[in-house]
């Protein structure tokens, strides 16, 4: 898995060995999603849906944007009560890519302040291993 870092853009991805069919449910289905991030989910997978992501330390709330199974799926991404980002501040896309019987799954998080970056690449780096081994 790599994450790299262009323009202020944080760009993670990761081969699955699974189908997208299957991938897919573990950012719009709350049982699964914390399988792989987080303690406790709210999630409404439809355009202006709740996305809430509870992490134990920190909570990320947004809306999902885009969600079209089982290839693309947006929402946006912030932290309640941080000034420098606050829920809905920045975006992150997930595109799944059919690879045989495989996933290539390709993340990118926008609109992160420079002093978050760092935080959310390692973050991303860690989560989407976990990912993999879930889903996988």
């Amino acid at each position: 898995m790599t994450a790299d870092i262009r323009n202020d853009i944080i760009i993670a991805t990761e081969h699955i060995k699974a189908r997208p069919e299957v991938v897919f449910p573990y950012f719009t289905d709350p049982a699964l999603i914390v399988a792989w991030i987080g303690e406790r989910a709210e999630l409404d997978p439809q355009p202006d849906g709740v996305f809430s992501l509870d992490m134990g330390e920190v909570v990320a709330l947004g809306t999902y944007t885009t969600v079209e199974p089982p290839y693309r799926v947006v929402f946006t991404w912030g932290i309640p009560g941080n000034d420098t980002l606050p829920p809905g501040a920045s975006t992150v896309e997930v595109v799944l890519t059919p690879d045989g019987d495989d996933t290539m799954l390709v993340l990118t998080h926008r609109g992160l302040p420079s002093a978050h970056i760092g935080y959310h690449r390692s973050g991303w780096e860690d989560r989407l291993g976990r990912l993999r081994a879930a889903a996988g």
